[in-house]
């Protein structure tokens, strides 16, 4: 996915665009492609939790001690913005959508299954409940997961409501927890049980 095609998307005429546009001043927003629905909105509440999904694993990534963990989250970074993309587009500008960014598909579910075999591997998992906390990364990291699967629950009502043209969209937001935790884990790998579980 190329950042710079979605930046592009919001710009006109080539100029930078301004920080504000005073055009949701009444409560409603802007979509890609065309269209305004109220802020209120469930699908304006999706697309909005996934981004405090982002902000959120990337305060965990400057304080993971993994190279490897670190690289993981922004690459999914990346990839939650054409999440938001796509819920930010409406059923019927999905063409314009698939010409410029593509669109979420099965490879990219495979993809994250298998970089949850990849880190779990590596991870022996405790078998009492694990309590976040353990260090500052993985807590973050947990946190980034609780918010997912809060993405994930609008993600299936929006489904309920007819209003998910694509549900790879919803199988992608599910594994995505996933491996949230499996990473979190990684991040504690070499902790004692002791620390992840509370004793």
């Amino acid at each position: 996915m190329n950042l710079l095609i979605i930046f592009n998307l919001f710009c006109s005429q080539g100029e930078m665009p301004r920080v504000y546009t005073r055009s949701g001043d009444d409560g409603d927003t802007g979509l890609l492609y065309g269209g305004r629905i109220s802020k209120s909105d469930l699908l304006t509440e999706t697309y909005g939790t996934v981004d405090e999904l982002v902000s959120t694993m990337g305060f965990a990534r400057p304080i993971s001690q993994s190279d490897k963990v670190k690289e993981t989250l922004m690459k999914l970074q990346k990839q939650l913005f054409q999440i938001a993309s796509e819920l930010a587009t409406l059923p019927e500008n999905y063409s314009h959508l698939e010409k410029n960014l593509g669109l979420i598909s099965g490879d990219w579910v495979e993809a994250l299954e298998q970089i949850i075999d990849t880190f779990k591997a590596e991870v022996e998992l405790p078998s009492a409940f694990i309590v976040p906390g353990a260090s500052r990364a993985s807590a973050v990291i947990d946190i980034s997961r609780s918010i997912c699967r809060r993405a994930e629950r609008l993600v299936v009502e929006l489904k309920n409501q007819n209003r998910l043209p694509n549900l790879e969209v919803l199988r992608y937001m599910n594994r995505l927890s996933d491996l949230l935790f499996v990473i979190a884990r990684y991040e504690d790998k070499e902790l004692p049980f002791e620390l992840t579980t509370g004793g």
